[in-house]
């Protein structure tokens, strides 16, 4: 049964990334890079937050409003205060759902709700406006998720490996983890390496930073040597909603 499940995801996925596109071809005009992290653990800021600072980049924390303030399996969440602050700082306050649960385990009434919920409870960060970006949690994409999302926000980001070059799907953005339980300095620096070479779009993306991450996390050091090897290729860092325009030839 699990296996069978398991094959149901993959093909659900496969055919939402083969039907359902929201093409856009990316300019070509210079690269772009952007770092973003999902679920949005309180360490992601309070650790992740002073490594962007060195580095004078900005990112995305797509923010799932059920965590805010919660401890879930020994995970510490971001609290309001967290979020005033990093947008404060000119980070982007990104949309990753209200119950962070996979979109196609919610019909349309609850996939409507879950993002209302999620959109009125950022609101007051965003001085009354709403989010732009949005990513799928846990990955998990159906043709039906992404209509239903790619409508709503101007971009969409997966989990799908790979930078962004060309013809790309804006309601499903390709990334480059840099969690622990990938990381390869090799494909990174080779990822940046392409990226600047065809003028894409380079979106690494990461959950929680600590010495001692999980296995979806990253160290403060290896936040720092990514980050520090696209500054060294002259790669300009944006959030998603900045990023975004610059990519196009906007």
């Amino acid at each position: 049964m699990a296996f069978a499940n398991h094959l149901k995801i993959k093909l659900t996925s496969l055919l939402a990334r083969k039907l359902v596109r929201r093409s856009a071809r990316l300019a070509g005009h210079k690269p772009v890079a952007s770092i973003t992290f999902d679920d949005f653990p309180k360490n992601a800021w309070t650790l992740g937050g002073p490594v962007l600072a060195r580095h004078g980049v900005r990112g995305t924390y797509y923010t799932a409003g059920g965590f805010c303030g919660r401890t879930v399996e020994n995970r510490v969440f971001y609290d309001a205060g967290d979020l005033t602050e990093l947008a404060a700082a000119g980070h982007e306050i990104g949309c990753h759902g209200w119950g962070h649960q996979p979109a196609p385990t919610l019909n349309d009434a609850e996939l409507l709700a879950d993002a209302t919920r999620n959109r009125e409870f950022l609101k007051p960060f965003l001085k009354g406006g709403e989010p732009r970006s949005y990513a799928f949690p846990f990955g998990r994409v159906s043709p039906r998720t992404k209509r239903f999302y790619g409508a709503r926000f101007q971009t969409a980001r997966g989990v799908h490996p790979g930078i962004n070059i060309g013809r790309v799907d804006l309601s499903q953005l390709n990334v480059v983890s840099l969690e622990s339980r990938c990381w390869n300095e090799k494909d990174i620096e080779a990822n940046i390496q392409r990226v600047l070479h065809s003028h894409g779009w380079l979106i690494f993306y990461t959950h929680d930073v600590s010495d001692t991450p999980s296995a979806y996390g990253s160290t403060p050091q290896m936040l720092d040597w990514a980050l520090g090897r696209v500054a060294a290729a002259r790669i300009e860092i944006l959030p998603m909603r900045e990023a975004l325009p610059v990519a196009l030839g906007l």
